[in-house]
């Protein structure tokens, strides 16, 4: 045993080096609005370890050496005994339970315990993701160099006030629920006690960890056809398109913005609505209150633009391309004959 690593002690037979080991289960987030996804076959166990390069071997056997970033590796549901071996020859174990779909993390720091003789003061760090999603459990550890004899006493404190600590008040390890913490910053103190009286002796240190704010979720309508200077069976086949898609999605309106253009007859936009709301309604049987006709203004020529727009989506806007006062109205169109649609 090399005594660059561990400190001699005469009234004790040990000395340690100080060793951080974070494990935490990464919970699948929540989603309400994404479809059901298949069932996950395994989990996945990340490990990273400050120094790197540390030899890591799972159930037996050998998986390279440790990272200063995590590494993840995928294995099937179950117990799983991770040995990862310290500088000074060593073996860190611990068996992990992993579920399919989870994610468990280990995050080693090793360092030696410094060389002196008094107790104190002593070196207290601790860790914790710096990142999680809301509703994921999040594992705060202390690593804790203390080459005395006294009994060490954990005292957890955690912010915000909401933030509860599920498991291991009183211990090196506590576990926090995230949940409803979106858009905040959960930090857990540490004091650590010897119980001696000597201010020395009474150690804090505190780690924190994110939550990210839920990702709003943008709801647009698409442009789904424009028809300029079409004819009027031209058009009918282009509603009984639209007409098509809006029976296959109930939940979805319509947005028909008609546009006279530039040496078109007086009202010629009003029109083309009407005839489009009255073949939509009256032929295909759709449901006026999911028509919205808009009268678009001017463009260069006559034209017809639909929107199919789901709930909640921003609602179109009108895209004229000649100002009023450049129109010069032609003559009135004459009336159909009876009977012509």
């Amino acid at each position: 045993m090399s005594e660059s690593k561990f400190v001699l002690n005469k009234y004790f037979k040990f000395a340690f080096a100080g060793l951080l080991a974070v494990t935490f289960i990464a919970a699948q987030p929540s989603t309400t609005a994404r479809a059901k996804t298949k069932k996950a076959k395994y989990g996945t166990i990340r490990i990273l370890s400050n120094p790197s390069g540390l030899p890591i071997s799972i159930d037996g056997k050998a998986y390279g050496d440790t990272s200063s970033e995590y590494r993840s590796i995928d294995f099937d549901p179950g117990l799983h005994t991770v040995v990862i071996i310290l500088p000074n020859g060593q073996h860190w174990t611990r068996q992990i339970d992993l579920a399919a779909g989870r994610i468990k993390c280990i995050a080693l720091n090793y360092w030696p315990a410094p060389p002196m003789k008094s107790p104190c003061p002593f070196p207290v760090n601790v860790s914790a993701p710096s990142t999680v999603n809301d509703g994921e459990i999040i594992t705060y550890n202390a690593a804790v160099a203390y080459n005395g004899t006294a009994g060490l006493s954990y005292k957890w404190t955690v912010s915000p006030a909401n933030a509860n600590i599920i498991s291991g008040d009183g211990t090196p390890t506590i576990t926090v629920d995230s949940t409803g913490l979106a858009g905040q910053r959960i930090t857990a103190t540490l004091v650590v006690y010897d119980g001696s009286g000597d201010d020395m002796c009474r150690q804090s240190a505190q780690a924190s960890t994110r939550v990210p704010p839920h990702e709003k979720r943008i709801i647009v309508g698409r442009e789904f056809d424009t028809c300029c200077s079409c004819s009027y069976d031209d058009q009918k086949a282009r509603l009984d398109n639209l007409a098509v898609a809006l029976q296959n999605d109930p939940t979805t309106r319509t947005y028909v913005f008609a546009y006279g253009g530039r040496t078109s007859p007086t009202g010629q936009a009003d029109r083309l609505l009407s005839r489009s709301r009255d073949y939509l309604v009256s032929l295909r049987a759709i449901d006026s209150s999911r028509i919205i006709l808009i009268n678009g203004g001017f463009r260069e020529e006559d034209c017809v633009e639909v929107w199919i727009v789901p709930q909640g989506a921003t609602p179109p806007t009108a895209t004229p391309s000649v100002q009023p006062g450049d129109v010069r109205p032609g003559p009135a169109p004459r009336p159909r004959s009876r009977g012509r649609h």
